[in-house]
Order: C-alpha cells, then structure tokens, then sequence
C-alpha cells in the first residue's frame, strides 16, 4: 500500500466518525438512525448548532480549551527564556552620570608626603572636595562556546514548546472527538427511548383493546404497563445521561456551561480499509506531534549536554569604558579604560563535573524516553487496528441482531392480534428489541472510538477531521 493509499484510507475512516443527520427508520415502534443525507435547517435563536469539525474548531481557538491556551503561554515562556540566552551573546551597555563630594584619609591609605619646607605638615586628611563623573561603559563576550551552546539549547527549547503546542491541539482535538462521539451516542440512546416508550404505549393500548374484546386477560394488561414504566425509566436514564455529555462536551470546548447545544451529527457506519503497520507506523513517525516534540527534547538536552562539557574552554570578553571626570562639569577632563579579558577555568571544587553528569543522565532519560514512545506508538497501532476489525464485526452481528429483533416482534404483534399467543410473547420480544438495539448503538459507538484510535496513533486528528 503506498502512502497516498494509506491517506486516502484514513480520510475515508475519519470522515465517516460522524454520519450526517439522517431520517430515523422505525419499525415496530423502534427508532433506529442510519447514515444517509442531510440538508441542514436554519439554527434555532439560542441554540448552538455543532458538527464534530465546529465543535474542534471552536476548542483549538485561542480563547477555547483552557489546556490550548495554557500551551500557548508555555511557548512563550520558552521564548522569552530564549531571549535571556542570547542576551549573554549581545553587547552589554550601560550609562553612568554620578556626581559625589567626598573626604579622604591619606595616611589610611599609605599616602604619607613629606615636604621639605620648615614648619609645613602636608595634611593627612583632605576634602570635602567635589567629583563629577559621566560615562558609558560597554562589555562584549568575544569567545564563549558554552554560552553559545547554551543559546542553541535555548532555542532548541523553543522548539520543544511549540511541538508539545501542537501536541496538546491534537490531544484537545482528539479529546472533543471522544466526548463528541459520547454526546452522538447519548442523543442515539435516547431516541431510542423515546421510541421505545411510544411502542410500549401502543402495546398497552393493544392489551386494553383485547381485554375489552374479551380476547386478552388483565394479566396482560398488567403485563403491558410493567414494561412501560421500565421503557419509561431508561428514557430517564437516557435523558440524564444526554445531559451529562452536554455538559462535558461544553467544558472540553470551553464554553459556558449553560449554553444549549443540538448536534448536527448522528452515529454511522461507514467500513475502512484495513492499513499495514508498516504503512501507519510511517506515518506516525510523521506525523504524530508528540513524537516530533520528543525528538526535540532528546536535541534539546543534547545541546545542553554540551554546553556543560565546553564550560571547561577559556573564553574571551571585550571591554570598554568612556566618559568624562572632573571637579565639575566645565573642568571634566575625558578618561577612558579599554582591553581584552581572557578567563580560563581552573577549579570550581567539582561543580562543573556535577553538571556535566547531571546533563548527561537528563540526555539519557529522553533518549530512553524516546525509545519507549516508538514502542508505544507501534502498541497504539497494532490496538487500534485489532479494534477497528473487532468493532467492524460487532456491527455486523448487532445489526443482524436487531433484524431479528424487529422481526419477531413484528411476527408477536401481529399472533397477539390475531389471539394466536399471549401478551407474554409480545413483552419478551419487546425487552430483546430494546437489547438489540443498546447492542447495535454501543458497536457504532465502538466503531468510531476504533477509528478515532487509529487516527490518533497515526497522528492525524486534526489533519483528516478539519479538513
């Protein structure tokens, strides 16, 4: 399989994570959702309209998921740590303007004047006398490999942050995905209920009308409304659990809990071809955001590694100063200090050796970490794979089930009619309908989460859900 067949083939499978809106088939009273064509309708005044491409779009802006605004500002902490490296390489320039009056002791000094002159004393203590100094003063590092090392590790690290930035916009991306999936399958669930409740009304309308015909029993009628009130509980429990999605998929996009959202997607099923592991361990390697913010890590802490080691080489500075000193500012003469300074380490007392050993087990750990992830993403892979045809079965077999479901009710109802078999019949075949369907709605659910799987082994959230 080439690598434009292996993208095709995770374009066919992602796209099809949500099927657009499509007409609810009932048969006997169940309501099943099934892919096919939607034509969207204008958005109701209050309500949030979401496919699965908005919801992601809204949660990678700038003000959505709190976790992508946190990686954003990390990004601009590594590039203002960025900045403070390379200031060490840069000029350094300051003014001074002092102006200061001032005594002195000489003779504490070892200034001791003797002047032949008869009865003078050259005095020992002078001042208050005035001194006014303005200058500028400059310093240069000329050779420094450390700190240039230090710099590319800095810049390195910029790197790290912006690659664990598009990390956490796939995460954050693969996170709304999950709980917008959740959300389709709580909408599906209660659909169902909803459904399944009308059929249970329908049945006890039946059972009334064959008591009254004299051809059913009270039992029945009892029979009937048992299982309404059980239809009735799970379309509460469906109902609540619709809400608690609701509420997750707000706080994953970042937006105001009590904001009313309608998905515009409902759970589908579309097949997808199967991929070599090869072919998507390939694309992993190219694609998958985490795994290119480890490879800067591992530069990152290499660079860093040595810095340490040239820590050990003389390097070289430049200096200068400039300005004007004097008694005042009409008598300040010009002065000025200028020269090269050479620094050769000698002996820090074992300070230096400690960071270079310190450095060298951080490189270490990201290699070893480096390693584990490349097994990890093949593990993910191989998972995600065995997945998908697992869940490629289990539609198939919830679908045949629910077939047969729909069947034999049908086939109930119409002998209850006919007084060719108790109500027992029908409320048994009405309790396997309702598990067949919570069978076929948890494999269409398994069968996007598998391909959500793969996808974000692979990397490719984002790149296959917003296009």
């Amino acid at each position: 399989m080439s690598r434009s067949t292996f993208n095709l083939a995770i374009v066919l499978g992602i796209c099809c994570l949500t099927v657009p809106k499509a007409a609810v088939a009932q048969t006997g009273g169940a309501s099943l959702t099934q892919p096919g064509t939607w034509n969207p309708e204008p958005e109701t005044s209050g309500v949030l309209r979401l496919t699965l491409k908005k919801a992601i779009e809204i949660a990678l802006e700038p003000e959505g998921s709190a976790r992508v605004q946190i990686a954003e500002q990390m990004t601009r902490q590594a590039q203002a740590r960025s900045g403070q490296a390379r200031a060490s390489l840069l000029p350094d320039l300051s003014g001074s303007l002092a102006r200061q009056s001032q005594t002195r002791n000489l003779a504490a000094m070892g200034i001791r004047i003797q002047v032949p002159i008869p009865g003078f004393v050259f005095p020992t203590f002078v001042g208050p006398f005035s001194v006014v100094d303005a200058r500028a003063s400059v310093a240069q590092s000329i050779f420094d490999f450390s700190a240039i090392r230090r710099f590319q590790a800095s810049r390195a690290g910029v790197r790290v942050a912006r690659a664990e930035n598009d990390t956490a916009r796939e995460q954050v991306a693969d996170q709304v995905a999950r709980t917008y999936m959740a959300a389709m399958r709580a909408d599906a669930s209660l659909e169902t209920a909803q459904a399944n409740v009308k059929l249970a009304e329908s049945l006890v309308k039946l059972a009334e009308d064959q008591k009254a015909a004299g051809t059913g029993t009270g039992i029945e009628v009892t029979r009937a409304l048992v299982q309404l009130a059980n239809e009735r509980q799970r379309l509460l429990v469906a109902e609540n659990e619709q809400s608690r999605t609701r509420l997750q998929l707000l706080k994953a996009l970042g937006l105001p809990l009590d904001t009313e959202v309608e998905l515009a997607d409902k759970l589908g099923h579309v097949p997808v071809p199967d991929v070599a592991v090869e072919r998507a361990r390939a694309a992993a390697l190219e694609f998958r955001p985490d795994w290119k913010a480890q490879q800067r890590r591992e530069e990152s802490a290499r660079l860093n590694h040595s810095a340490t080691k040239m820590e050990r080489l003389p390097s070289l500075a430049g200096f200068a100063d400039y300005g004007a000193m004097g008694t005042g500012f009409d008598a300040a003469l010009p002065t000025r200090t200028y020269g090269v300074a050479l620094r050769v380490p000698v002996f820090d007392g074992g300070r230096r050796d400690a960071r270079r050993a310190e450095s060298f087990a951080q490189l270490r750990q990201e290699q070893i970490r480096g390693g584990d992830l490349r097994e990890q993403i093949e593990l993910e892979i191989r998972l995600a794979r065995n997945s998908l045809r697992s869940a490629e079965e289990q539609v198939r077999a919830a679908e045949e089930g629910l077939k047969l479901a729909e069947n034999e009710l049908a086939q109930a109802r119409r002998r209850y009619e006919a007084g060719m078999t108790s109500g027992i019949e029908v409320t048994d075949a009405q309790t396997r309908l309702a598990r067949a369907q919570e069978n076929r709605i948890a494999a269409l659910f398994s069968h996007n989460i598998a391909r959500l799987d793969l996808a974000a082994a692979t990397g490719t959230v984002r790149k296959e859900l917003l296009q």
